[in-house]
C-alpha cells in the first residue's frame, strides 16, 4: 500500500507565540494563577466543611444535585447521569469535587502539569455548566481551554520547566512512553 505524503501546516506568528514560544510564558502565568487561585480556594473550602468532606460527606453534593435537577435547562441525559450515577454515590463524588478542585488549583499554582491540570478543570466547569450553573465556570473553563492549548510553555515560569524534559512526551524517541 502506498504510503500518502504528508503534509504539515505551519503555525501562524501569534498561534507559535502563545502556543509554542516562552516568550509568552508570562502571559500564561498571570492567567494560570488566577484559575489556580479559584480552584485552589473553592477546593479548601469543600474540603475543610463537613458537608463535603466531614461527617456529613455527600450532603452539599446531594443538595446541588437535587437543585439542578429542578431545572428546566438541564439536559435530560445530564439529569439521568446526576441522578443515577451522581445520588448513587454522592459520598464518592464529594470527595472527587473537593480533591479535585483542590489538586487542580495546586497543579495550575505551582505549573506542574498545567495541561493536564487544566483539562480536568476545564471538565469540572463543564460539569458544573450541564447542570446549570453559570457563576464563574464559563470564563474559567475558556481559560482552562487556552491553558490546555499552551501546555507546552504554560507552565514555563513553574515545575513544568523541569518536569516535561525530565519525564518526556510519549512521542519523543527517548521520552517515556507511558501505555
Amino acid at each position: 500500500m502506498k504510503k500518502a505524503k504528508e503534509i504539515v501546516v505551519p503555525d501562524n506568528p501569534v498561534s507559535r507565540y502563545l502556543f509554542s514560544s516562552t516568550q509568552s510564558a508570562w502571559l500564561w502565568l498571570i492567567i494560570r494563577l488566577y484559575v489556580g487561585y479559584a480552584w485552589l480556594t473553592a477546593g479548601w473550602k469543600k474540603v475543610t466543611a463537613d458537608e463535603w468532606t466531614g461527617e456529613q460527606a455527600g450532603a452539599a453534593v446531594q443538595g446541588f444535585v437535587r437543585g439542578a435537577l429542578e431545572k428546566e435547562d438541564v439536559s435530560s441525559w445530564y439529569a439521568a447521569f446526576l441522578e443515577n450515577v451522581v445520588l448513587s454515590s454522592p459520598k464518592v463524588f464529594s470527595f472527587m469535587v473537593a480533591y479535585g478542585e483542590l489538586f487542580v488549583g495546586l497543579g495550575l499554582i505551582l505549573g506542574l502539569f498545567t495541561g493536564i491540570a487544566a483539562f480536568f478543570g476545564g471538565f469540572m466547569n463543564v460539569s458544573f455548566l450541564f447542570a446549570g450553573t453559570l457563576s464563574t465556570n464559563p470564563l474559567l473553563f475558556v481559560l482552562a481551554t487556552w491553558l490546555v492549548l499552551a501546555w507546552k510553555v504554560a507552565g514555563f515560569y513553574g515545575l513544568d520547566r523541569w518536569a516535561l524534559p525530565l519525564l518526556g512526551t510519549p512521542w519523543q524517541k527517548n521520552g517515556i512512553h507511558l501505555r
